[in-house]
């Protein structure tokens, strides 16, 4: 069974970093895609960034320069670097392993983490 654990959120200042780490179990994790989604309040989830197996990244315009995404296969672990962070960037952060020719939010999901940017 897959098994997605993200850890690293909480409440920063605007400006502020926090960096996300989701440790993925029950997959060749190396061979997957991996992205983060986010879920502002009282809106839909939305995706941030994507790295493939083999390295390249992907992100949305919003957080393009500010936002890192990165991966260790050799501890099965996906990275969300967020600098210069927003009170936009609020919300709940979600690690994905999406199911192969299907789009982010579908397959696998962490149960999230909470992040808070205060102004």
């Amino acid at each position: 069974q897959v098994q997605l654990v993200e850890s690293g959120g909480g409440l920063v200042q605007a400006g502020g970093s926090l960096r996300l780490s989701c440790a993925v179990s029950g997959s060749i994790f190396s061979r997957n895609a991996m992205g983060w989604l986010h879920q502002a309040p009282r809106k839909t989830r939305e995706f941030v960034a994507s790295i493939t197996s083999g390295g390249s990244t992907s992100y949305a315009d919003s957080v393009k320069g500010r936002f890192t995404i990165s991966r260790d296969n050799a501890k099965n672990t996906v990275y969300l670097q967020m600098n210069s962070l927003k009170p936009e960037d609020t919300g709940v952060y979600y690690c994905n392993q999406p199911y192969e020719y299907a789009g982010w939010g579908s397959g696998y999901l962490g149960q999230g983490t909470q992040v808070t940017v205060s102004s």
